[in-house]
């Protein structure tokens, strides 16, 4: 039976299949033969270039991305491809040009290529660079949360923790269920002390979600203080056969030397990268806002829901007050009372109510709100 004919795309949709399913041999294997029948087909030299880069094959990854851009000077993923590969090689002159032509060629737009890119450079360590590309994902697609995530994740990175809180927590208003930011921002408080924190968002989680073991140690660990428990206790078990699906079995020795060799001599992180991965939007509140120009006693804040606010530091709490809704009838400060309860039960970072502007400061370091003026 003669075999049946495929077009060029039906090659690269089923080789993107492959590769999906991380059977990079077999995407390979297709895409080779595809262009045996179609050797200008831009796509599929593409393929070759993104399979032999999965394979850390990085000459070969390379040589197929200058040969689709030889077909093609200005393919979008042909360059984030050869970007990535140059990084890899430790060529970042070179990936970054590359990264700026995609600016150049007005594809800043398009948040899943900013979100490759930023990532690209994230894994190798450049964080400043991934932020930039993080940041051009964000003012197009304000309501990403995974642009949101990523923008967390580096701030961390950077040492801005108040920052790193915003953004993770703001990923985490747009989808709830997102379980990634989730485990990196339990992950960040169990590193800080502020265990009740930790758990409370560790608790959240599903094992499933979990695809480095050290959140799943930890989930163990903070679950048997808070329940008094043991490995027998049916809400442990589900987390210590993740545990085994994960490849590690579960003993004390095996906990404490994992958290010996996650920390300096100091007491702090010894490595950031145990931590789980993977314009200001400007809206106004009908009836609320004035209409005047910034001056020394007028600030700007921007909610966890993307708002962003303008007034006085105790015009902002009433605004606060308002948008958040559910203290909309209670006195200020009872709300700030209630609204700080909240944000140190959810990061362990105390929030003072005393006045109005220290309220807003200490929300900003508990990552509940952004100062922007």
């Amino acid at each position: 039976m003669a075999e049946p004919f495929r077009s060029s795309d039906e090659y690269d949709e089923q080789a993107h299949q492959l590769y999906n399913d991380a059977r990079y041999d077999a995407a390979l294997a297709l895409l080779r033969d595809g262009l045996t029948r179609y050797p200008q087909a831009v796509d599929l030299h593409v393929g070759v270039g993104y399979a032999q880069l999965a394979r850390e094959e990085y000459a070969w990854a390379r040589a197929a991305f200058d040969t689709a851009l030889g077909l093609d000077p200005e393919h979008e993923d042909a360059l984030a491809g050869l970007g990535e590969t140059l990084l890899v090689l430790g060529q970042l002159e070179g990936a970054l040009r590359t990264f700026q032509w995609l600016i150049d060629l007005e594809f800043a737009d398009d948040h899943e290529l900013m979100l490759q890119v930023g990532r690209a450079l994230f894994r190798e360590g450049f964080f400043v660079e991934a932020r930039r590309f993080f940041e051009l994902g964000r003012e197009h697609h304000p309501a990403s949360a995974e642009v949101a995530a990523s923008i967390g994740y580096t701030a961390h990175r950077l040492g801005m923790d108040a920052d790193a809180f915003y953004w993770l927590r703001r990923a985490l208003e747009l989808e709830p269920e997102y379980p990634e930011p989730r485990i990196y921002l339990a992950n960040i408080l169990y590193d800080r002390g502020e265990i009740p924190a930790a758990l409370l968002h560790f608790a959240r989680v599903t094992p499933d979600d979990h695809f480095d073991d050290l959140g799943v140690w930890r989930t163990i660990e903070l679950l048997k203080v808070a329940r008094n428990a043991g490995d027998n206790d049916p809400v442990i078990q589900p987390w210590l056969a993740r545990l085994a699906e994960l490849g590690r079995d579960a003993d004390a020795e095996d906990l404490v030397l994992a958290e010996i060799e996650s920390l300096q001599p100091d007491g702090s992180s010894r490595d950031p990268q145990q931590l789980e991965l993977f314009g200001t939007l400007m809206r106004e509140v009908p009836g609320m806002q004035k209409r005047f120009p910034l001056s020394s006693g007028v600030h700007v804040i921007e909610t966890l829901n993307g708002l962003t606010l303008r007034g006085t530091w105790d015009e902002l709490v009433v605004y606060l007050q308002t948008v958040e809704g559910a203290w909309a009838d209670g006195t200020v400060k009872e709300f700030m009372r209630v609204f700080a309860r909240r944000g140190t039960a959810e990061t362990g970072v105390k929030i003072p109510v005393g006045s109005a502007e220290a309220f807003l400061r200490g929300a900003t370091a508990a990552g509940v709100i952004r100062i922007l003026q």
